[in-house]
């Protein structure tokens, strides 16, 4: 496998839709360059938020207090928020241009959040999926920006176990996963209701909270949890699936959304799909909103699927490959994993390459890459 060189992982990156909107400095004549953001952890044991250049240099360094899942970025300001892991409590809001922490954002008394959020399309409001401790349902919280992030509208997910959220194509209707597993911060991670769990994929008004749409899983596969997901402009939805049943069990582990449709479950080949283990852990459509990428990093496998009629395409070995992102060109994508590594991949071409880090310390990534 060759190294990708960093004038060719500029140019994958400067090709894409992510160029940052900061203001150049004064005297500075070069534009600003793209950036990735992620969680990791670092070879001593701090939790991070992590922001790099398309160089692979090391731009910021955040220090998180504790693990975080997934990290937004606003769509106009140099604003990430680092959200927390299932099933703490805290939002770091950091200024990634001046580099210091903006806020910490508390789930508050008898919630949690799981870790994923996201803003709305104009970046007034921070949307984060919740679990409320007194009854064990999901929420959709919308915290708004010009009050200090207070709590301006808290919605139902209808359903348990909220997971990844994302804008469909308008900016007004949100789609959630409801993973369906129950879940308390007293028994830490421990899934507590496999037997009875219901996990669905719900259309939601962002504002007014109404249900527009939701699909389930068959009752034979009601364990097939659904957790992470993605939105392209035909506002299509690609789903990464955790299985919790039974470990032979040799289930579909990636289903496709069409509005007003069922929910169309997808098979790997045979061997393929028992090489993902039963777990998915991200999905993301490319630029054309054609293709779609499904990491599997239990079995080091990331899968390739053409949404136009749900079929399978190929598949790549990235070594606790989890993190996805697009970049700016239809077919590619770039990946990280658990191992500190970052790769290129270019489905049409069937090509790998490997990018170069300059960190300050090799790191793990986490499970969720942002393009800035």
């Amino acid at each position: 496998m060759t190294g990708i060189n960093r004038r060719r992982f500029s140019q994958v990156l400067a090709g894409g839709l992510f160029a940052t909107s900061l203001p150049l400095q004064a005297g500075t004549a070069e534009r600003p360059g793209m950036l990735f953001a992620s969680a990791c952890k670092s070879r001593d044991g701090r939790h991070l938020l992590l922001l790099v250049d398309e160089e692979g240099n090391e731009v910021l360094q955040h220090p998180l207090p504790g693990r975080a899942h997934h990290v937004a970025c606003h769509p106009q300001q140099p604003l990430l928020a680092a959200v927390a892991r299932r099933p703490e409590r805290f939002i770091d809001l950091v200024d990634f241009r001046d580099k210091h922490l903006l806020q910490r954002i508390d789930a508050g008394e008898g919630r949690h959040f799981y870790g994923h959020a996201i803003f709305s399309g104009d970046g007034r409001y921070l949307i984060s999926s919740e679990n409320r401790l007194s009854d064990g349902s999901g929420r959709i919280t919308l915290r708004d920006s010009q009050q200090g992030y207070a709590i301006v509208a808290d919605h139902p997910s209808y359903g348990i176990g909220p997971h990844e959220i994302a804008l469909l194509a308008g900016g007004s209707q949100l789609a959630i996963a409801n993973g369906g597993i129950l879940t308390h911060p007293d028994k830490g991670r421990d899934k507590l209701n496999l037997d009875s769990m219901q996990p669905s994929l719900a259309i939601i008004d962002l504002h007014s909270g109404e249900l527009l749409e939701q699909q389930f899983m068959p009752p034979s596969l009601h364990q097939l949890s659904i957790r992470h997901l993605d939105v392209n402009a035909r506002n299509e939805v690609i789903i990464a699936l955790q299985y919790q049943g039974d470990a032979w069990d040799d289930v579909p582990l990636v289903a496709l959304h069409r509005p007003g449709q069922p929910l169309q479950l997808l098979r790997a080949p045979a061997g393929v799909n028992r090489q993902m283990k039963q777990y998915c852990g991200s999905a993301r459509f490319d630029r054309s909103g054609r293709y779609a990428a499904v990491s599997s990093p239990r079995g080091d496998l990331i899968t390739f699927w053409d949404s136009r009629d749900g079929r399978y395409i190929s598949q790549s070995r990235v070594r606790d490959g989890c993190a996805l992102s697009a970049t700016g060109r239809a077919g590619e994508f770039l990946v990280t994993s658990g191992r500190g590594k970052a790769y290129h991949y270019d489905l049409l071409r069937g090509d790998k390459q490997l990018q170069p880090l300059q960190l300050q310390q090799p790191v793990s990534w986490d499970n969720h890459m942002t393009l800035v």
